[in-house]
């Protein structure tokens, strides 16, 4: 009650994303066949139904003085939550990342989702703009060029806008070590001009993520699974959770630790710990622990077929054993996960402490110990280069070689 919305159904073979900012636009309007309004809704069960969207929308907005003109003209987003810069730098490119990666010709909205946002004379369909609407938004749904796969998703929730011009791991808030990540503040200020840091997909300040995959020709206790992560999906690992347990493990259980208070056996803290090391020396800690995390969701997809053909064998006897099995599958792997990575940020921290690189060496024979190969990598050229043009002669050797 009190609320204006539409709902629209994707169509079969295309696929949508929203990032916190509103999408839909024009809409087909009520024909009680294909699109129909609240007051119809008990049609909704009807096949044919694409559209729904409550009988006042329009009008109230007309009431408000927010809308003028025909009514096919009528746009949800553009009317109620109207895109600006940041509706487009900070959510609209995160749904472009996603459309990029699947279909072709998304460079033709680069402009927009960088915040160029065009308020033409004219709309799409040659009527005047006289709501003085964004002109060039993007759709909001595409069809993918292939099949969109259960590790696209994953992939998908991990961009920084790589092989962008705003790829984070390129401009100087990287550092020397090519960090994709900004700290917070989101805009700023000097003086008194307004800028702002990327927020792309994956993000540091994340709680969690997850990814539902239904499975719709398997049964309801075995056919939906939650992939779940914690802290930054970029280097968080997906953890499979049958939507059909009655538990969860307790390194992701409510009460264990929480956001002021550590707690060793908790996956938030074990995975957090972890990645801010990583953000440290982002370009040598991170390829390894993308190559981990790949290695636990490629072994995960694995189990879960397994599971998967057990559960159902033991669902045609007994539905609560399979739940029951389901249940223990889904806390072992959330456990033995945690305790897993907690032992890898062990041999991070042992390998990257100080800045160095440490590389274990085999131990001659007749020796009981060798001392580690140490690298010691520094900064890069390019950063020197930018420190002697920051500081001259500064930090200069007197007397040594040129």
């Amino acid at each position: 009650k009190g609320a204006v919305w539409v709902a629209r159904m994707v169509p079969d073979g295309y696929v949508c994303a929203h990032a916190n900012q509103a999408r839909i636009t024009t809409f087909p309007l009520a024909d009680g066949v294909n699109s129909i309004t609240f007051d119809d809704i008990d049609k909704i069960e009807n096949k044919s139904v694409q559209t729904v969207y409550a009988s006042d929308v329009i009008s109230f907005a007309r009431e408000m003085g927010w809308f003028k003109g025909k009514d096919k003209n009528f746009s949800f987003s553009d009317t109620y939550a109207p895109v600006d810069f940041g509706g487009a730098r900070f959510c609209e490119i995160r749904v472009w990342s996603m459309f990029n990666d699947v279909a072709p010709g998304m460079d033709n909205y680069w402009e927009y989702v960088k915040g160029n946002i065009v308020h033409g004379a004219t709309l799409a369909n040659g009527d005047e703009n006289v709501n003085g609407y964004a002109t060039n938004r993007m759709p909001l749904w595409i069809k993918p060029a292939k099949k969109v796969a259960l590790r696209d998703m994953f992939h998908f929730m991990r961009n920084h806008l790589e092989g962008t011009e705003l790829d984070m791991s390129k401009d100087v808030g990287a550092g020397p070590f090519g960090n994709p990540y900004r700290w917070r503040p989101l805009t700023w200020k000097v003086d008194d001009v307004a800028y702002c840091n990327e927020r792309a997909t994956a993000t540091q300040q994340t709680g969690f993520s997850f990814i539902a995959q239904g499975r719709s020709w398997l049964p309801r206790e075995i056919g939906g699974i939650i992939w779940f992560g914690v802290d930054d999906a970029s280097s968080s690992v997906y953890c499979p959770m049958y939507s059909s347990i009655t538990e969860v493990p307790y390194t992701f259980e409510v009460g264990n630790g929480s956001i002021m208070e550590w707690s060793g056996t908790s996956a938030f803290w074990i995975f957090n710990q972890m990645t801010n090391f990583a953000y440290t020396r982002y370009n040598l800690i991170h390829p390894e622990i993308a190559a981990k995390q790949a290695e636990y969701e490629s072994m995960y997809l694995d189990l879960v077929e397994m599971t998967d053909i057990k559960a159902q064998k033991m669902l045609r006897a007994n539905k609560e054993d399979a739940v029951a099995y389901l249940t223990r599958f889904s806390c072992e792997q959330g456990v033995s996960l945690a305790m897993n990575w907690n032992n890898f940020y062990h041999n991070m921290f042992v390998k990257y402490m100080d800045g160095n690189v440490k590389t274990k060496r085999e131990v001659p024979k007749g020796y009981k110990y060798v001392a580690p190969k140490v690298e010691q990598p520094g900064y890069g050229e390019e950063t020197y280069e930018l420190i002697i043009e920051k500081t001259g002669d500064q930090f200069k050797v007197k007397g040594a070689a040129h």
